[in-house]
């Protein structure tokens, strides 16, 4: 999922604000040598223990508020399985600002796998042409919440299903530390017309998780992507 702090303006959430505490211990202090590690241990033995276990303490509590938002109760993966449609996205990474304008609709396939991995199979509508990505999701020990190492990063991130009636639309969150915390709130829907109140409700999530407005996008459908009989 080298990383710097950096606040954000427009408020975030506490849990979201709180996880930026986790990069100050990401990027390790320089090691002591050998000498200074014996010297430290024999001057202030107690001290020393006490700040190693103060520091796996904050790490554990970073985790645990990073991964506040809890997946649907009862999740089913079977019921998950199947086409869905990505009709919404609420990101604000600066990188991403020059890149809103073209986004469209994206058709993914979620497979489930056996041990209770999911394989994703997601069809991105480029300007060049309709590109297939893959990806595999393994689970964790919270149904509904799964990680994935991303090769473009170089890094694990986490995905966790908030809420969904498994037949119209589903809500899923993305949690990346990558140079500052990074969230992305995407809309699935089983087909590329989503309800009103559906679209509401995923605007009203991403705006409780502090997402400015400007953040938040519908895009338009792709043009033959995937091509017909594809999925």
């Amino acid at each position: 999922m080298t990383l710097r702090v950096s606040e954000k303006s427009g408020g975030r959430s506490e849990a979201t604000r709180f996880s930026t505490v986790l990069f100050l211990f990401s990027d390790p202090l320089p090691p002591l040598a050998d000498d200074q590690h014996i010297r430290l241990a024999a001057l202030c033995p107690t001290a020393a223990m006490k700040t190693a276990m103060l520091s796996v303490a904050m790490v554990m509590m970073c985790v645990t508020m990073a991964h506040s938002v809890k997946p649907l109760k009862d999740f089913n993966l079977e019921k998950f399985a199947g086409k869905w449609y990505r009709v919404g996205l609420a990101y604000d990474s600066p990188g991403f600002i020059p890149l809103r304008d073209k986004v469209k609709i994206s058709m993914g396939v979620i497979t489930m796998m056996p041990g209770g991995n999911v394989n994703l199979t997601m069809w991105e509508a480029l300007s060049v042409a309709c590109i297939p990505k893959f990806y595999q999701y393994n689970k964790t020990s919270v149904p509904g919440h799964f990680i994935y190492f991303s090769t473009r990063h170089n890094m694990v991130k986490d995905v966790t299903v908030v809420d969904t009636n498994y037949s119209e639309y589903a809500v899923v969150l993305k949690y990346e530390n990558f140079n500052r915390e990074y969230t992305q709130v995407a809309l699935y829907g089983r087909s590329p017309r989503t309800k009103v109140q559906v679209l509401q409700k995923f605007k009203a999530f991403a705006l409780s998780r502090g997402f400015p407005r400007a953040s938040i996008l519908t895009p338009p459908p792709a043009e033959n992507c995937p091509a017909s009989g594809s999925g």
